[in-house]
């Protein structure tokens, strides 16, 4: 068994790797220690929270705060740790704890996993993102005590900021708060929908984990040197300054009732985090498409969050300018290679395909379900978000088990799925080019 798993490509690895953990969450969510007494959870439901928790997206079937005993929700935590961290940097860190060598094959995986150029600078890499993560969400949980500690006991208030800190940083946007005690509660932030200090720590904590951790070690080690930032730490962070701003301006233009804390919050939340201070139901189809546009972008590579990636976004828009204007591909006084706009377009086009298709598919198996939320759940999940109109505990098992593939899909990346049954070297057939005519 083995050595058919040193066989398989990195890719096919880690997502085997995240499949075993998602099944294993499910396991332990059901167990008797997981589940507060007189709640009645279904198996289903389990697995969809764990996928949602490994996949860091946050779109609950139940309330984590009411359905589970705090042993269940330490172990939701850990669940969306490893989700995003990933399952390669976890257990990389465990190998190097215990004082053991990585394999070169175990570098590669590595490599695959953190999106780096190469191999090498693997193992410190691995090191950077753990101190990294460790030191921001201890940081945030400190400042989330503040908050948390003027509502509830000293020790529940430190248990809710250090889960409250992880979700954040890992862009999952789950709370255990409890709420009103019912199990299919979704009421998340919006007792905090005014709270400044809240709304900015969540946010600032969710910036960092989207924009990558190849990112924050530029800016660790360059602080406010611009010209020294390479060219994707620019795009990364150029593109994620603008979705925000101009999120904010969106969200506050298409809903006069929202309070411009409120528009930046769901902003920055909507692009992979999925936290909410103000229900989603309430929102017009203008807003819910404007969340939709920013679910889909998502996060930047490299990072704790989903969606078709910030850069993807800017090469693509970058090369449909270009083709339109017939100058070259470029940016911040770089050209910008050919075959990354034919990437950036296959990543695209299958992540629309993915949605379209899931939406479709949500719409047949659940009718009652209006497209436009049905269109917003898809994309949620698909861009590993959380948000939701509500509509979630009142799905099907069919859209449920639908939802939990699109997430799983959205997690690993379409490509990545897609590459999955890839099993030739290559053609070496070459043929003579031919003539289509476009547009």
């Amino acid at each position: 068994m083995l050595k058919k798993l040193t066989k398989l490509s990195p890719g096919r690895i880690i997502a085997l790797g995240f499949a075993a953990v998602i099944l294993m969450g499910s396991v332990l969510l059901i167990m008797p220690f997981s589940v507060q007494e007189g709640q009645d959870v279904h198996y289903i439901d389990t697995l969809y929270t764990s996928t949602s928790a490994v996949c860091v997206t946050g779109l609950i079937a139940i309330d984590p705060g009411t359905a589970f005993t705090p042993v269940g929700r330490v172990i939701l935590a850990g669940l969306i740790q490893i989700g995003g961290l990933g399952v390669t940097t976890i257990g990389a860190g465990v190998i190097l704890l215990m004082g053991k060598k990585i394999s070169l094959k175990g570098r590669n995986i590595i490599q695959e996993a953190g999106n780096l150029e190469n191999g090498r600078g693997a193992i410190r890499f691995v090191r950077q993102v753990l101190f990294t993560t460790l030191t921001i969400e201890l940081i945030g949980a400190a400042i989330n005590f503040i908050v948390f500690v003027q509502d509830y006991p000293p020790l529940k208030a430190l248990g809710y900021s250090l889960f409250h800190s992880i979700a954040a940083f890992n862009n999952s946007g789950f709370d255990i708060l409890g709420h009103s005690g019912e199990l299919y509660s979704n009421e998340n932030l919006f007792v905090y929908h005014d709270n400044i200090l809240l709304n900015l720590v969540t946010t600032g904590l969710i910036i960092f984990g989207g924009i990558g951790f190849l990112v924050i070690q530029e800016m660790r080690k360059n602080g406010f040197h611009w010209k020294k930032y390479s060219m994707h730490a620019k795009v990364v962070l150029s593109v994620t300054v603008f979705l925000i701003i101009m999120g904010t301006v969106l969200i506050k233009l298409t809903e006069g009732s929202e309070t411009w804390l409120g528009a930046y919050f769901h902003s920055v939340s909507a692009r992979t985090a999925g936290f909410s201070t103000t229900n989603m139901a309430s929102y017009t189809d203008a807003g819910l498409l404007t969340l939709t546009a920013l679910m889909f972008i998502g996060a930047s590579p490299g990072s704790t969050g989903g969606g078709i990636k910030t850069t993807t976004f800017f090469v693509l828009f970058r090369g449909i300018l270009s083709a339109a204007t017939n100058k070259q591909e470029k940016a911040f006084k770089r050209s910008i290679p050919s075959e990354l706009f034919r990437k950036a377009a296959v990543i695209t086009l299958l992540a629309l395909g993915v949605v379209v298709a899931g939406t479709w598919l949500m719409v047949v198996m659940d009718p009652n379900v209006p497209i436009i939320d049905a269109l917003f759940e898809v994309t949620s999940a698909f861009g590993t978000v959380g948000l939701s109109t509500g509509i979630t505990p009142t799905l099907s098992v069919g859209s449920k088990l639908l939802s939990i593939l699109i997430m799983y899909i959205g997690r690993l990346g379409p490509l990545t799925i897609a590459s999955l049954w890839y099993f030739t070297k290559g053609e070496r057939t070459k043929y003579p080019d031919g003539n289509i005519a476009i547009g």
